[in-house]
């Protein structure tokens, strides 16, 4: 006890120092995004992305709407592994503006309305879609009023419905006002502008670096009707009036057939205080925040002193049993294995090979690689390497990661595999197995999901040539790194037991309640540690929000690691102490079946936190996409409780004197 008391103020003192460093973080350069300045009257080109609803969860395309195509063609931008895989379709827009002259101009007219364009843009209406545009890699904001409070949203709507109304309206106007920074080139040095590539500036060129620096983007969408006789005779970007928003919906343009849409924009500049380093703040003030924090300390203390004392208890408890053990002679301790039962009797039989070897060296071989993953994950985007700034780099980042751990889970695998079987016969076979498992999961769960949003047309849909992409980077890069990495678990020494095994198994005591009760209630600890996060996760995911925290994360996943590990070690005595062998499987479960939890959660998220969610089509993505969440949670967990079980086991036989 005094040992834990020395040390207590030591951790106290890290955890005060990662906290108070997470909080003084407000602002700072983000690696992968670079200033790009701009002179007065440069033409900036605002860009859309795919439409997006928290309602139906399915992207769909910009330019799927009647809305105006660019004079030059709708260009697509480049975009990352990402940026495809979450459904994003960035396009260029006809909105362009010059820096630093505010001007009203009319962009186009439609021809009339048909059937079909009336009903699509009704049906976006009514499911809350919005239009997604960025300037200078910011998206931009709309700042809403609710009994009186200010909230922000990205995005504004397609149209809205009055209420008690059958009437649809469309949204035309947009009064963007742009915050600029002015900048002086003197005394720094500039990197980056932009998307044609990175340099930096020399001293003979800081006078033209002086420009401006893009550091908001607002918008104010308007519905007005335009006499379309008048509006036709018009050019795109020629000059009108500027408009104020229209109270009276007999002023707003409706959406119906034959109806000609003139779409039109005003621009402000406005000059602001606020650096280019701290232009994401705006967006990275969640709704919240101060319960997000003292949420997320609350439960981090009360979870790690809650591992504290459960540890403490454990270790004096181990201690004296094994202590008594040792000061008796032999004659005793043969007296003593007659007299009482505990794990000391299961000493022939706890290293007995565990049902379904394989399918337990090929899940803790991708529970290795998913917990490397999600931990060099977690740590780059702590340290700002992967910020919201860089669209997709984050799943981008994680898919790479995967492909290349593919030699630590070979390895684990196959090294698990001889200490197993006490050969490496068949370890190919694991290697493979190993390779296909979990992304065979995905695979399959995805391409479902993906048959479901081809029918509807979604642009969250993923392409078949990216299809492609992703078998050959599976087939090329993870499955030979997962060879290579279990013909290195082949070289590697085995571990070896410290005592020997029975032939015959020993009995196990009937016990009056089912073991895999004791299995599930133990991922209730884990889950405890999860379920605030959990919660900021999902809604980032489920409801446009940007999550920013990852220093917290980081913390909350030492901690998950910590507990897993605790909690599988305490039920894994447990079970030897009613002389119950069958440890293995049990081992993983006890820390693993917090997915379950996870899954139940995101059950009840669905429930009672996205209940504007709309039809089935929706709601299978939502439990497909939470599956394969839990799945990954399982193997990572089960994986750390495992590992964690075994190394104790075998250090407390190790402990042993055996005749």
């Amino acid at each position: 006890m005094a040992f834990s008391e020395r040390k207590m103020p030591g951790i106290c003192s890290v955890f005060l120092l990662v906290v108070l460093f997470a909080h003084s973080c407000h602002g700072f350069y983000l690696p992968g995004s670079y200033m790009h300045t701009y002179s007065t009257s440069d033409t900036i080109v605002a860009k859309v992305n795919s439409l997006t609803s928290i309602e139906t969860e399915l992207p769909f395309s910009y330019y799927s709407l009647p809305y105006c195509k660019p004079l030059g063609g709708i260009k697509k931008s480049a975009e990352n592994l990402g940026e495809l895989l979450m459904g994003d379709q960035i396009d260029n827009s006809p909105y362009r503006f010059k820096m630093n002259v505010n001007e009203s101009l009319y962009v186009c007219t439609t021809s009339p309305l048909n059937e079909h364009e009336v009903k699509l843009l009704k049906q976006r209406t009514r499911d809350l879609y919005q239009v997604n545009m960025i300037l200078d890699n910011l998206p931009v904001m709309r700042i809403a009023k609710q009994n009186g409070v200010s909230i922000q949203w990205t995005g504004f709507p397609v149209g809205f419905t009055p209420p008690n109304s059958n009437d649809d309206y469309i949204i035309n106007h947009l009064k963007f006002k742009v915050l600029v920074h002015e900048y002086e080139g003197s005394g720094v040095q500039i990197i980056g502008t932009g998307e044609e590539g990175m340099g930096v500036i020399s001293e003979a060129d800081k006078k033209k670096a002086s420009g401006y620096e893009i550091v908001g983007f607002e918008v104010t969408p308007c519905s007005v009707k335009y006499d379309p006789e008048v509006m036709t005779k018009l050019h795109m970007y020629d000059s009108i009036s500027p408009v104020n928003c229209p109270l009276e919906l007999d002023k707003s343009q409706i959406i119906r057939e034959r109806e000609r849409i003139s779409f039109t924009y005003e621009v402000e500049f406005v000059k602001s205080d606020i650096r280019w380093p701290s232009r994401w703040d705006a967006y990275l003030k969640m709704e919240g925040a101060r319960v997000h924090w003292f949420s997320i300390l609350n439960s981090l203390m009360v979870i790690t002193f809650l591992a504290g004392i459960v540890f403490v208890i454990f270790l004096r408890t181990v201690r004296r049993d094994l202590t008594r053990y040792e000061e008796l002679d032999k004659e005793a301790q043969a007296q003593m294995n007659e007299e009482l039962s505990g794990w000391k009797l299961v000493v022939g039989d706890v290293f007995r090979e565990p049902d379904c070897a394989k399918l337990l060296c090929v899940m803790i071989g991708d529970g290795v690689q998913i917990t490397g993953m999600a931990a060099v994950t977690i740590v780059f985007a702590a340290f700002g390497f992967m910020s919201p700034a860089s669209r997709g780099m984050l799943l981008t980042g994680m898919i790479i990661l995967y492909l290349f751990l593919g030699i630590a889970a070979g390895y684990a695998a196959v090294r698990l595999w001889r200490t197993l079987k006490g050969t490496s016969e068949g370890w190919r076979s694991v290697s493979w197995s190993v390779a296909c498992f979990f992304p065979g999961i995905v695979f399959v769960i995805l391409t479902v999901l993906n048959f479901i949003l081809w029918g509807s047309k979604s642009t969250g849909a993923i392409p078949i040539s990216l299809y492609f992409v992703l078998l050959s980077l599976w087939f090329c890069i993870s499955v030979p790194l997962t060879l290579v990495g279990g013909f290195l678990g082949t070289r590697a020494e085995a571990i070896q037991y410290p005592v020997r095994t029975n032939q015959i198994p020993r009995e196990i005591p009937a016990r009056k309640y089912p073991s895999w009760l004791l299995v599930l209630g133990a991922g209730t600890l884990p889950f405890g540690t999860l379920f605030i996060e959990l919660f900021f996760i999902l809604s980032s995911i489920w409801l446009g929000r940007f999550y920013y925290v990852f220093g917290f994360l980081l913390i909350v996943l030492l901690l998950l690691i910590i507990v897993c590990a605790e909690v599988s070690v305490v039920l894994t005595y447990m079970h030897l102490c009613v002389e119950d062998w069958r440890w293995w499987w049990k081992a993983f479960f006890a820390s693993g079946s917090v997915a379950l939890y996870v899954f139940l959660y995101s059950i009840n998220y669905l429930v009672f936190d996205l209940q504007s969610l709309s039809g089935p089509v929706s709601a299978i993505l939502y439990l497909g996409y939470s599956m394969i969440m839990a799945i990954a949670i399982m193997l990572s967990t089960g994986t750390i409780g495992f590992i964690t079980s075994f190394y104790f086991v075998h250090h407390l036989f190790s402990s042993v004197k055996i005749d």
